[in-house]
């Protein structure tokens, strides 16, 4: 049976764990090694520096770091590449195929559309409005470009969609007269099918979601 910390013995692990290594606190607390790093990890508990810097030098003195040792730059010893720059031997021939600055080469030239490009995602009419990272930037709502010509810039929480919910997908019917700022709660309020539908059609959803999760039930018991 898994045996609970107290309040004691976590005011004692914090004083231990220190200046002592988990194994000696487990020992001095009765408790098995996992259970006292696991604890650890669940304080937030570190070393102090004095300890760290005491066991780094123990286990030079005892040779467990040798490799370290011998990896390690001599005093006066120049790094092996110190004044080249790229990779020592093959500069040029780095220079000749490193893509030049601005660079858009691959598959991505051949995807890569003008600015005022439309595309259609995520169910709405997108322009392409920049080829700038991040990504996400790339691509805005038409909607959104035709309100914001009128009206500046979307208010933060609100955004723009069509009066009557009915999305265009075509540039020449976003007009201005078809769009409207809302509150982003509003249009949540507006897309809930408590909202969108009759009471009796509700009903019949939550009751096909009832029966779809036993069919899954019974699917993964069998």
């Amino acid at each position: 049976m898994r045996q609970l910390w107290t309040a004691a013995e976590d005011a004692d692990l914090r004083r231990l764990y220190v200046d002592l290594s988990a194994a000696e606190c487990a020992a001095k607390l009765g408790r098995s090694l996992s259970s006292v790093q696991q604890r650890v990890t669940t304080l937030g508990l570190s070393k102090s520096a004095e300890w760290i810097a005491a066991r780094t030098a123990q286990r030079w003195a005892e040779g467990r770091q040798e490799n370290c040792r011998k990896a390690q730059f001599k005093p006066g010893q120049a790094a092996w590449n110190k004044g080249t720059k790229g990779v020592v031997g093959v500069q040029e021939g780095c220079r000749r195929t490193q893509f030049r600055k601005g660079h858009i080469g691959g598959r991505a030239a051949e995807k890569m559309q003008p600015i005022g490009a439309l595309r259609v995602a995520d169910g709405q009419l997108q322009r392409k409005v920049n080829n700038d990272l991040p990504f996400m930037r790339r691509w805005v709502a038409e909607a959104r470009l035709v309100w914001e010509a009128a009206n500046g810039p979307v208010p933060a929480g609100h955004v723009i969609v069509f009066r009557d919910g009915r999305p265009r997908l075509k540039a020449e019917e976003i007009t201005l007269g078809v769009l409207e700022c809302i509150s982003r709660s509003e249009n949540m309020r507006r897309n809930s099918r408590h909202t969108r539908y009759p009471p009796e059609v509700n009903q019949l959803i939550q009751l096909k979601g009832a029966l779809n999760r036993k069919i899954n039930r019974r699917s993964r018991e069998s």
